[in-house]
């Protein structure tokens, strides 16, 4: 866990008592990159709620991570406080049992199954809600890339545990989380920020673009001009997302691309090996990162535009799911991510063009078997 060093934050503190508003707080953005940190710090923030606790995620378990964070709502729902949970039918299905869905009701938890299966519309099936959010009043806000589930835990999986990246927020970010929750599944209204924008909060819709992400990320790369680096779990960039990439690196621009070694998905590996060669020739650098399963989505360019989020540098993301994702004009941000890019690239193994030509003579099959489905991955 790493805070913005303009102000200190008070994760440890002592939750406040039931029902007295949480005394308003600065901007502070911190970073978690440990499960046990990250969950430890949202339970304590849910317990200290005053009025009400909103929940929006992709994976959700009954398990040693996501029970306790179960409980901790039904406690919350119990005490009188309001508590919205929003979870996607398909990522957390046959995860929570129904009875444990049932006890949450009967608490007062106000609980929502996202996007499930319609009859009347099943084209919609295939976009999934895959937004993680955590506002607990208007004091606090969390998003990122972890689920709630014990892959992330090295408490209950050990070293094997998923590397990801997540952040708490505090200030008027805060009140930007409620509005993309209450709203939702409407489009929120507002033009695309530039990469110059001050730190905000982006859905990757709205009611004048359907791909809004994806505009802010092609835009704050092609002003690149020192450094571009990427952290993905899945790469499978469109044509326009690779020519802001590769036309980076042809500006001299030190373009760095981090993904998994491991990959809990082999066909999204197959896709984003697909695209390395021509990367590669563009000067584009890549790293596989080799401990365990990669899952952080981020990115920072030169020294001041950052970006932490949900999501992942693929068609959909850009293109199908509901993401949400921090970013703008961040220098500390950017500082406290680059740190932990440096760090990362310790422990990954740089791809290199004279060994990728000498890969096995099946990759490159797997490879365009990947690519061709890399619109439905």
């Amino acid at each position: 866990m790493i805070q913005n060093p303009r102000c200190t934050a008070r994760l440890g503190a002592k939750s406040l008592p039931n029902r007295r508003p949480m005394p308003s707080a600065p901007e502070t953005t911190t970073v978690f990159v440990e499960g046990d940190t990250l969950y430890d710090a949202m339970r304590t923030d849910i317990a200290g709620a005053a009025a009400q606790v909103r929940l929006e995620c992709y994976i959700v378990a009954d398990d040693e991570v996501g029970g306790p964070m179960l409980t901790a709502l039904a406690d919350t729902a119990l005490s009188g406080r309001r508590v919205q949970v929003r979870i996607d039918a398909v990522g957390s299905w046959r995860l929570i049992p129904p009875d444990r869905v049932r006890s949450m009701k009967d608490t007062g938890v106000g609980w929502h199954w996202s996007r499930p299966w319609s009859w009347s519309q099943p084209w919609q099936f295939h976009v999934r809600n895959h937004r993680k959010l955590l506002i607990i009043d208007d004091a606090v806000a969390y998003l990122g890339g972890f689920n709630l589930d014990r892959r992330n835990s090295q408490q209950a999986v050990g070293a094997a545990r998923w590397r990801d990246t997540h952040v708490r927020l505090t200030g008027p970010r805060v009140a930007e989380a409620i509005a993309l929750f209450d709203e939702y599944p409407r489009a929120p209204r507002g033009p695309v920020p530039t990469a110059r924008s001050p730190l905000a909060l982006l859905s990757n819709r709205s009611r004048r673009c359907r791909h809004r992400l994806r505009c802010a990320f092609n835009e704050a790369f092609d002003q690149a001009r020192e450094r571009l680096w990427l952290t993905t779990p899945y790469f499978a960039p469109d044509r326009r997302s690779q020519r802001a990439l590769c036309g980076a690196a042809r500006r001299g621009v030190d373009v760095r691309l981090l993904v998994p070694g491991k990959s809990d998905v082999p066909l999204a590996q197959w896709a984003a090996r697909a695209a390395y060669a021509h990367m590669l020739e563009a000067g584009v650098r890549i790293w596989e990162y080799q401990p365990r399963v990669l899952h952080a989505k981020t990115a920072l360019v030169d020294r001041d535009w950052a970006t932490v989020g949900t999501a992942n540098f693929d068609y959909r993301s850009f293109f199908l799911n509901d993401e949400i994702n921090l970013l703008g004009h961040a220098p500390a941000l950017n500082a406290t991510l680059a740190e932990h890019f440096v760090q990362d690239l310790t422990e990954s193994r740089e791809v290199l063009t004279e060994a990728w030509t000498q890969r096995p003579w099946y990759a490159p099959g797997l490879e365009l078997i990947g690519w061709w489905a890399r619109r439905w991955l």
